[in-house]
């Protein structure tokens, strides 16, 4: 995570971005990277989402093998209506 920039003119420009925006010198670096890859075509923005949906599909796709695993077969309940779902006696959740 961490980041050791050893070029002095890079820090010094690091720093002069960061005094002339009055942002901290993460904050100005993040910036300007964001700045140049805008201009080579690239959304970082797209990147975040792409990557969320991705962790979002494989949630979705356990959560289905565990339903289906729970709902199909020659022991899954035969629930037709939303009565079924409940407990005739408890009213709770079956």
């Amino acid at each position: 995570m961490g980041l050791n920039i050893k070029n002095e003119r890079v820090h010094a420009l690091a720093r002069r971005a960061a005094a002339v925006t009055g942002q901290s010198q993460t904050s100005a670096i993040e910036e300007a990277l964001l700045l140049l890859l805008s201009q080579h075509g690239v959304d970082p923005a797209q990147d975040r989402r792409a990557q969320r949906l991705d962790v979002i599909n494989r949630r979705l796709a356990r959560i289905d093998v565990e339903v289906s695993r729970t709902t199909s077969g020659p022991d899954a309940p035969d629930i037709t209506r939303v009565e079924d779902l409940y407990d005739d006696v408890t009213g709770l959740p079956r």
